[in-house]
């Protein structure tokens, strides 16, 4: 009997043994596929990897919002032309289809990258942008079409010092209820 006993004991201990040793290394394996899997994206990344198609902006606020974090990405971060090209086709994603008519897709590519040049050779970048409060948007029809008239302030650092800049922005919306940026001008 105590044989048995003892067999037994031997048998659970080395089934429990077993048990630790196995949840051991499922841990330890299970930490390290987290810990290779973690990568961090820089801002361009993130702005690309917004799904436009799914995961509109449903406010002019939010769009503007959108608009802001591709502009900060043109003028602050680095990128490289394929991800410029992209940042191009995302920013128009959100653009009125009139205001795309306006440039083919070369002269917008063209004109954007003039731009951040003269930017960047400028010592120019965008350092913050404000966005009203959500009351604070104007909304109105013309021509039957819904649109909202929204104001953005922006400081720009050039060099040391800082230059503030008001813009207006006039969105409409599309057969989507999309809202969408028709263009925009220096607040006077």
């Amino acid at each position: 009997m105590k044989k048995s006993s003892g067999i037994k004991i031997v048998i659970i201990g080395i089934v429990l043994a077993a048990l630790v040793i196995g949840y051991y290394f499922y841990l330890s394996n299970k930490t390290q596929k987290t810990e290779e899997e973690v990568v961090e994206s820089t801002q361009v990344q993130t702005v690309l990897m917004r799904d436009l198609e799914k995961n509109y902006p449903p406010t002019p606020k939010e769009v503007l919002k959108y608009f802001n974090e591709i502009s900060m990405c043109f003028y602050n971060e680095k990128y490289t032309d394929d991800e410029l090209a992209q940042l191009a086709v995302k920013i128009q994603g959100i653009y009125d289809t009139e205001l795309i008519a306006n440039k083919t897709q070369e002269q917008y590519l063209e004109d954007l990258k003039n731009d951040i040049v003269e930017m960047k050779s400028n010592d120019r970048s965008i350092s913050s942008c404000q966005l009203p409060a959500s009351t604070d948007v104007e909304f109105f029809s013309e021509n039957g079409d819904s649109c909202a008239r929204i104001y953005c302030t922006y400081s720009i650092r050039q060099g040391t010092n800082m230059i503030q800049s008001r813009l207006v922005f006039v969105l409409r919306q599309d057969d989507d209820k999309h809202w969408k940026i028709l263009g925009w001008d220096l607040d006077d």
